[in-house]
């Protein structure tokens, strides 16, 4: 409890035009954009995101995504959303991993905001090194084409939440967007646990 009291919290879901959405201006088109917390080098919060992606805690995921599910929902800054879909793992990582860190992330966000979580229809269809030490241009070619809609009758007139576990750049959702947003009436937005402020 004193760690979530602590969070160091963006708030960006109560303001539109916040850091995150301004990621995506002119890149590809984003209805909202939001993250929980800020996300620094060195600081506990690394450590926790650290703990979810490579200690199989995978359970802290959904703990804070609820959290953060229940203060998007009061807020109504998500109201329309119809489904919320996690960034898939290539199936190789996936294997390795034992777990999606951003699936879990998505149930606690579906938790909190009461709307259904598909994982069926957006996939990773190309294995890319890890992002960690990338430039932002580095970034954005190891995500280029990476991704894959089967079923896109499935997305037509839908808003989708897209989920992430740390927003730097926005270039692997904007990458998960580009592959979604020739379907008919799609609106997509997108948050995170957390955003990478530096």
């Amino acid at each position: 409890m004193k760690c979530l009291h602590d969070i160091p919290r963006t708030r960006f879901h109560l303001s539109s035009e916040n850091k995150v959405e301004q990621l995506f201006w002119g890149r590809v088109n984003i209805e909202k954009a939001t993250s929980y917390f800020f996300f620094r080098k060195g600081s506990r919060y690394q450590k926790l995101i650290h703990f979810l992606k490579y200690k199989g805690l995978k359970e802290i995921g959904f703990e804070i995504g609820k959290h953060f599910g229940f203060e998007m929902a009061e807020s109504g800054y998500f109201s329309d959303v119809d489904m919320i879909i996690p960034v898939p793992l290539h199936p190789k990582k996936l294997k390795k991993r034992g777990y999606n860190q951003s699936e879990w992330i998505a149930k606690g966000f579906a938790f909190g905001l009461n709307r259904p979580v598909n994982t069926d229809i957006l996939h990773r269809i190309v294995f890319t090194s890890t992002q960690t030490r990338k430039t932002r241009f580095e970034r954005w070619k190891n995500v280029e084409g990476i991704f894959e809609v089967t079923e896109p009758d499935k997305f037509y007139n839908k808003h989708i939440l897209l989920v992430d576990d740390v927003i730097t750049t926005g270039s692997t959702l904007e990458a998960c967007a580009f592959s979604m947003q020739k379907i008919p009436g799609i609106k997509i937005s997108v948050a995170s646990l957390g955003y990478a402020d530096y």
